[in-house]
């Protein structure tokens, strides 16, 4: 067995984000009236927000701004682009979502079966996330995975953030890993496959949109369940 330890990301990769997302932005649309406040396209307003919420995390992974300043500018864009006045208050909008983010328990289809075949053939699962603790720990507890993972690294834990070397160093020393008996699991090209390369780590790209970049992975997938092809 090459390798002995699994560094899992979470959004995206094993918690379906965009799904659990849209069933939250759907009710924060109706609660807060937002049709009232000019925005005419519950469509429109959930891609809006996934766009803007996905340029902030970017931003983040570079270094450009603030892990914190997520929650307070996510809203506050989406709201601006769509013409909504300054005034209003949307950090009630923040922090419904927030609050109903986590209960969600949705998954990437092939999740439960990748994450039994790991555990029953003796592999140390653990998660390597960009994500709050909080937050992160009540979407495995809803979703029923908990149990699976052996350590749970976030970046407020480490005190760096993917794709920078140091939480990739710190998860490993959590798990007493080495190198080259690890892999990581993600679907974030440049946070979890650029920084665990860097790091000196082999890879696994979830890669269901194709996309092709001029450095390879060590592997890449279209499905999760191809991971029981390679362990």
């Amino acid at each position: 067995m090459k390798y002995q330890h699994l560094f899992f990301d979470l959004d995206h990769t094993l918690w379906d984000f965009e799904r659990s997302s849209g069933e939250c932005l759907t009710e924060v649309y109706h609660t807060f009236g937002m049709a009232g406040l000019g925005i005419s396209s519950l469509e429109d307003f959930i891609a809006t927000y996934l766009r803007i919420n996905y340029q902030l995390w970017r931003e983040v992974e570079r270094g450009e701004i603030p892990h914190g300043h997520i929650r307070e500018q996510r809203f506050r864009r989406v709201l601006e682009e769509f013409g909504v006045k300054a005034d209003i208050d949307f950090q009630p909008m923040e922090e419904a979502y927030l609050e109903m983010l986590p209960t969600k328990s949705y998954l990437i289809d092939g999740s439960l079966e990748v994450l039994d075949y790991a555990r029953d053939r003796g592999y140390q699962l653990h998660i390597l996330t960009n994500g709050f603790d909080v937050v992160q720990g009540k979407k495995m507890q809803s979703a029923g995975i908990s149990d699976y993972f052996v350590h749970v690294v976030t970046n407020e834990k480490a005190q760096a953030r993917k794709p920078d070397r140091r939480i990739f160093d710190y998860a490993r020393q959590c798990a007493g890993a080495g190198c080259a008996e690890s892999l990581m699991i993600g679907d974030n090209w440049e946070a979890d496959i650029l920084g665990a390369k860097a790091a000196g780590m082999d890879t696994v790209y979830y890669n269901p949109a194709e996309n092709i970049f001029d450095v390879s992975p060590t592997h890449d997938i279209r499905h999760l369940r191809e991971l029981t092809e390679i362990l």
